[in-house]
């Protein structure tokens, strides 16, 4: 990514919709050149994140979709300090799916709970440009 510079996530979540979030993402890496199979992983991301904080964790409180050098950084903070459901959860516990989805296509996922919440962040190798 030598030479182009790094856009901005325009912030915005109150009332953040998968389709706005989905918007978002797409602008930022058409300004930095990701190809389509990429696209579709990091869209798909997105739209797990942002859908499961809706759905499970009150909310999006804070969505960014961060390119870095090699990488993309997806981020989904949201109002609820529980964990995503993991491998080994009981079978009575709903959901999980997603987030055992978000792990395949991410290199690396991390979750930093805070005071009122928490952030998960997916991170997307980016392929090497010659």
């Amino acid at each position: 990514m030598k030479g182009k510079s790094m856009p901005d996530t325009p912030r915005r979540t109150a009332g953040l919709r998968c389709e706005d979030a989905r918007s978002i993402a797409r602008d930022v890496l058409a300004a930095i050149g990701v190809g389509e199979h990429l696209v579709n992983d990091v869209l798909l991301v997105v739209s797990e994140l942002v859908s499961n904080a809706d759905r499970h964790a009150g909310g999006v409180s804070d969505f960014r979709v961060v390119p870095r050098e090699g990488c993309v950084a997806v981020e989904v903070s949201d109002r609820s300090s529980s964990f995503p459901r993991t491998p080994g959860t009981p079978l009575d516990v709903p959901g999980g799916f997603g987030w055992l989805l978000v792990n395949r296509i991410a290199d690396h996922t991390e979750i930093r709970p805070y005071d009122d919440g928490k952030t998960i962040a997916a991170l997307i190798l980016l392929p090497a440009t010659p």
